[in-house]
């Protein structure tokens, strides 16, 4: 696992076609934006993981796409 530091507005890149960018840092909370391609999942873990899909994570698969709104 990679791990960064990064300010507001700081992105990091993804590959060719995914970029997360920190839109907000408070208190506790750290606020992301994930622009990705339509053809690339995008899940909070806590929502569905991959065995209740039926599937385990292939190599190479993308765990990020299209975004879905967070509170």
């Amino acid at each position: 696992m990679l791990v960064l530091s990064r300010k507001e507005s700081q992105r990091i890149r993804v590959g060719d076609s995914v970029v997360v960018t920190i839109v907000k840092i408070g208190g506790d909370k750290v606020r992301i934006g994930i622009e990705a391609p339509d053809d690339v999942l995008v899940l909070r873990d806590e929502l569905e993981t991959w065995e209740d899909r039926g599937e385990a994570p292939a190599a190479g698969r993308p765990r990020m796409g299209r975004s879905i709104a967070a509170a």
